[in-house]
């Protein structure tokens, strides 16, 4: 599929779309429209879980490629996600402790793509964002990532708190970076670990932060208090992957 974020327009191209299995992460209908075809391709999305948005026709228009998208557009990811049992099933079948990076509000495409890259070369075994205020597998995000989106796993999931509970069922416990925490070379990162990076302007949620079991700071020593989010990610990634090689 190469590098280009994917248009599906026109409402038999959409509702086989949906059918097929494709992921689709969001939906552009038009706004008022309620006839048969429209009514069926909504409701697959929220089946789906698909983020629905409902536009008017200028805004349809400006987004079809074709002129001719019949009021329905959807837009699928460049690359297919995976599920988080399959970023398990790659650590158990190397013989290694889970190493997850989880990021919240990450909307920026270059912070994904290059967190993305750092998690491959660091051996993490798989990247989760979330559905919603996230970017998702966009043009942009594959370039940045220099490959690394070919090999690493990305997982998209509804909500990321719940999915942090249900990993530390599991045995993973989880790391978020945060101004206010122990400096990272203070904390035990061994182990089956999920690393949890936020946004430069609104860092980790307080709810995901909530049900992290560390939090951790990197030592700043310069004028301004914060990294740019895959720098931040970089360094952390990289205590933990020098503490599992002690």
């Amino acid at each position: 599929m190469g590098y280009e974020e994917l248009k599906i327009e026109g409402r038999n191209a959409v509702l086989e779309a949906f059918r097929s299995g494709k992921t689709i992460d969001k939906l552009y209908v038009l706004d008022g429209c309620q006839d048969g075809p429209v009514r069926t391709i909504v409701r697959e999305a929220r089946k789906h879980d698909t983020i629905l948005n409902f536009v008017d026709k200028e805004r349809l228009d400006q987004l079809s490629e074709t002129k001719k998208h019949q009021g329905v557009i959807a837009v699928a990811a460049a690359y297919e996600y995976a599920e988080v049992e399959d970023i398990l099933a790659t650590a158990e079948a190397k013989g290694e402790p889970p190493f997850l990076f989880l990021l919240d509000n990450i909307e920026d495409p270059h912070n994904l793509g290059a967190i993305i890259r750092t998690a491959n070369l660091c051996g993490a075994h798989g990247v989760i964002i979330p559905k919603r205020r996230a970017v998702g597998l966009t043009a942009t995000v594959a370039k940045t990532s220099a490959g690394a989106i070919n090999y690493t796993p990305v997982a998209k999931v509804t909500n990321l708190s719940a999915t942090i509970k249900e990993l530390k069922e599991r045995g993973i416990w989880f790391v978020c970076a945060d101004m206010g925490g122990t400096t990272m070379y203070d904390l035990d990162l061994k182990g089956p670990i999920g690393l949890v990076i936020g946004s430069e302007g609104e860092g980790v949620g307080k709810l995901v932060r909530e049900n992290c079991d560390l939090v951790a700071s990197i030592p700043m020593k310069g004028d301004i208090d914060s990294l740019n989010a895959s720098v931040a990610a970089g360094v952390l990634a990289y205590e933990i992957v020098r503490q599992r090689m002690a």
